[in-house]
């Protein structure tokens, strides 16, 4: 079996790229030019639809993070790594029920926002601050490492450095427009990690049904013990 891309595997990311990229920055020519504040940008002036924020929700938690890294962690340590994740879709429904509109009540949208009327503007100062170094230098870099490891490995390897810009200058396009162009990429992209999860969890299962000898299936790889 060719583990490396071929030309119709190229043209397909070609295609995804450039509906995704195209969709973002085309919402965002569309805009009108009072939409282009900060309340705006972040908050979409409430014109997103429940199901748009859901795939946004979904799509923005999950990346090559989880797809690269946790897979990693759980081969190494064993299921207990996806216990993050099952805690967090309780959390998120905490706060969906008992804490969001407790916030929306007070026009609280962001987090220095909530310690700037708690605490003071010092406090949300350093935490956004705080936060912004950590999402640069260590969240969103492992993330476009990640992606472009995986990216470059089925590539055949040696454009490490161009796929992770490549990733970078995509990223950009899709967010220009704020949350409302985010929300609506997200809900493709959502499809993808959907789809593609399905198609990653299949191959596993029937490659580890295959290595110990149960069967050539993914119920087999499942069951074995």
């Amino acid at each position: 079996m060719n583990k490396n891309l071929a030309f119709a595997d190229y043209l397909v990311f070609i295609i995804y790229f450039v509906i995704v990229a195209g969709y973002g920055y085309s919402i965002y020519r569309k805009r009108k030019k009072n939409e282009h504040d900060a309340k705006a940008y972040f908050l979409a002036e409430g014109s997103l639809t429940w199901w748009a924020i859901g795939a946004s929700l979904i799509a923005s938690n999950i990346s090559a993070e989880q797809f690269i890294g946790m897979s990693g962690e759980g081969f190494f340590l064993g299921i207990a790594v996806a216990a993050y994740e099952w805690l967090a879709a309780v959390a998120l429904i905490i706060i969906a029920i008992w804490f969001i509109p407790v916030y929306l009540k007070n026009k609280i949208y962001t987090m220095p926002q909530f310690l700037k009327t708690r605490y003071n503007e010092s406090t949300a100062l350093i935490m956004a601050v705080f936060w912004l170094f950590l999402y640069v230098f260590v969240n969103l870099t492992s993330i476009l490492y990640l992606g472009a490891v995986a990216i470059n490995g089925i590539a055949g390897g040696g454009y490490l450095h161009v796929i992770m810009i490549g990733l970078s200058i995509f990223a950009l396009l899709i967010s220009l427009g704020g949350m409302k162009v985010v929300a609506y990429t997200d809900v493709i992209q959502v499809a993808v990690l959907i789809i593609g999860g399905l198609v990653t969890t299949y191959i596993a299962l029937t490659t580890v049904g295959s290595y110990f000898g149960v069967g050539e299936n993914a119920i087999a790889g499942y069951l074995d013990h």
